[in-house]
C-alpha cells in the first residue's frame, strides 16, 4: 500500500474528533472518503498532511512513518493537497500560482515539461495563464488549486471537496478531469460531499461516521445495492 492510516485518533483541544480511523490508499487508485458533516473526513486529511497531529495510531507513506512530521516535511515526502477553500494567491496570475506549486523542483526544463503535462488536464487554464487567479470562476479556481498541487509531482494527491459550491456543469467538468488523472495513474484520496460523483470516480470507498469508518468497499458495492446506499450514504 502507498498510504496506510492505522487506528489514528486526533482532537481539537480536548474534543476528540477521530476515534480510530483506518484507511489505505494503494498506488494508482482513487479512494473516496464519504460521510456527513462532522464525520471526520477533513480532519483525516489534515492529519495526513501534517496540519493536525494525531494523538495515537500511525500514518505511513511507502512504509515510512509520517505522522510525526511537519507539513513541509510531509510535502517533501510526496503528498500534496488541493484544499477545500482553494487557497490561491488571488493577486497572482495563473502562471505564477503554477510556478509556486513547482518550487520544490530545481530542474527548470523538467518543471516546464511538467507544467505542459499538468495543463493537458486543464485546457481552460492554458487559455488564462496571464489572468489573475482571483478573477477566475469558482470551477476554474478549483482547477488551478489542483493543477498547482500536481506541479509538485506528488506521489499522493489529497483532494478536499473539489466540487463544493460549483454549478452542475462545472461539477461534471471537474469529475471528468479527475477521471483523466485516474486513467493516467495518479494516486488520489478524494473527500467529497457529492456522493454520486464520488462513486462514479472512485475505485474504493470508505464511509465515515463519528470519526471512524462505518463501512467500506468497492464503489460498485454501494452503487449496486440500493438499500445499502440509502442506509450508509443517503438517498439515491
Amino acid at each position: 500500500m502507498m498510504l496506510e492510516v492505522k487506528d489514528i485518533r486526533a482532537a481539537y483541544g480536548r474534543v476528540e474528533v477521530l476515534h480510530g480511523m483506518t484507511i489505505t490508499v494503494p498506488k494508482a487508485r482513487v479512494v473516496a472518503l464519504l460521510g456527513g458533516n462532522g464525520a471526520g473526513k477533513s480532519t483525516t486529511i489534515k492529519c495526513i498532511s501534517g496540519l493536525l497531529r494525531v494523538t495515537s495510531g500511525s500514518i505511513t507513506l511507502d512504509g515510512e512513518r509520517i505522522d510525526n512530521l511537519a507539513t513541509h516535511e510531509v510535502f517533501s515526502r510526496g503528498i500534496a493537497m488541493s484544499p477545500q477553500h482553494r487557497e490561491l494567491f488571488a493577486n497572482m496570475t495563473v502562471a505564477e500560482n503554477l510556478e509556486l506549486g513547482g518550487l520544490a523542483r530545481g530542474d527548470r526544463r523538467g518543471k516546464a515539461q511538467l507544467r505542459e503535462q499538468v495543463l493537458a488536464y486543464f485546457p481552460r487554464l492554458r487559455a488564462r495563464l496571464d489572468q489573475r487567479a482571483g478573477s477566475l470562476s469558482g470551477g476554474e479556481q478549483q482547477m488551478l488549486a489542483t493543477a498547482r498541487a500536481l506541479m509538485s509531482e506528488p506521489k499522493l494527491l489529497l483532494m478536499d471537496e473539489p466540487t463544493a459550491g460549483l454549478a452542475p456543469v462545472m461539477i461534471r467538468e471537474i469529475a471528468a478531469i479527475i477521471r483523466e488523472m485516474k486513467a493516467a495513474g495518479e494516486t488520489i484520496l478524494l473527500v467529497e460531499q457529492n456522493v454520486k460523483v464520488a462513486l462514479r470516480i472512485a475505485d474504493y470507498v470508505y464511509v465515515t461516521r463519528a470519526g471512524q469508518v462505518a463501512i467500506e468497499g468497492e464503489s460498485a458495492f454501494f452503487q449496486d445495492d440500493e438499500a445499502l446506499f440509502k442506509q450508509y450514504i443517503g438517498r439515491k
